[in-house]
């Protein structure tokens, strides 16, 4: 199934998607919640399936405003060194754990809506095209063999940077000076619309294999990131493992997991994202996550 929220009589409502119709899921059936997170939360999937028969309470897609799939996760956990190709392309070594950071809730906007270029740095914001993985049922020391279960399914997020203090990084001096460049590093993609998610939530049955899945990052309608979660260095179910021993997961958290090569920052020479452009993610199975950039 795909999973939508979309505005309806000026409310946010989950959907279910069936051709070129939303299922209003809770107008159909009252005891589910009206949001993708409170249905993961009710362990509702099952009943949600069932009101794909039904002809009622229904919404064209191509008129209905997408909102984000889960637009407030308890947990937005964003990994990073993590597409071996990509390490290449920033001259950094392969880890031997996995490295994450949890990125501001507030950023999330929906498929559609505009990343706005911040004033203070507007002209090194980068695009990171990332497969994402949405929590379905609670865990703690969840074991590798066991991850997938807890899974839900699958959208996209775009980890959008502003890129200014990445050189930093590499140059600083000392203890402190690295720490401090990585935190503004990290601070480069915590601002107001960096976190673009959707289109939709995927469940897992819509994609066999988390390992082997095509993602395609575009601006302007040309490729820039071309990969397969195959170049992963840690799968979903390993970072899955590895967080649960310090994150308890619940229902409607959300892991990207890491961004693949071809962004800007690692081209030569540099592109970076301005006011007209348009970038697109696009997973087959989940769809196109859309963005126009905007001054």
């Amino acid at each position: 199934m795909h999973l939508v929220m979309f505005m309806k009589d000026k409310q946010p409502r989950a959907g279910v998607i069936d051709g070129e119709d939303i299922v209003d899921i809770n107008a159909n059936d009252r005891e589910l919640p009206p949001t993708i997170k409170g249905i993961l939360e009710a362990n509702g999937l099952s009943r949600v399936k069932r009101l794909l028969k039904s002809k009622k309470h229904r919404v064209p897609r191509k008129r209905a405003k997408l909102l984000p799939p889960i637009s407030n996760p308890g947990l937005l956990l964003s990994v990073g060194m993590n597409y071996h190709e990509h390490l290449k392309e920033m001259k950094t070594p392969v880890p031997e754990k996995p490295a994450a950071f949890t990125k501001s809730v507030a950023s999330i906007i929906a498929s559609g809506e505009p990343i706005q270029l911040p004033a203070s740095h507007p002209d090194m914001v980068d695009w990171e095209g990332e497969f994402t993985v949405v929590i379905g049922k609670a865990g703690y020391r969840i074991p590798a063999a066991k991850a997938l279960d807890h899974v839900a399914g699958y959208t996209l997020v775009n980890d959008v940077s502003a890129r200014n203090w990445v050189t930093a990084i590499f140059q600083s001096q000392g203890i402190m000076g690295p720490i401090h460049a990585w935190e503004h590093n990290l601070l480069g993609k915590m601002m107001p619309t960096f976190c673009p998610m959707g289109p939709c939530l995927a469940t897992r049955d819509e994609i066999a294999d988390p390992a082997n899945v095509k993602i395609q990052t575009r601006l302007n309608g040309q490729v820039m990131q071309d990969a397969n979660t195959d170049d992963l260095v840690f799968s979903v179910a390993k970072l899955i493992e590895y967080y649960s021993q310090f994150y308890r997961f619940l229902p409607g958290d959300c892991i990207t997991t890491g961004s693949p090569s071809g962004v800007g920052f690692g081209r030569n020479p540099k592109v970076f994202m301005k006011a007209g452009d348009v970038v697109e993610v696009e997973v087959k199975e989940i769809g196109v996550l859309r963005n126009p950039i905007k001054a």
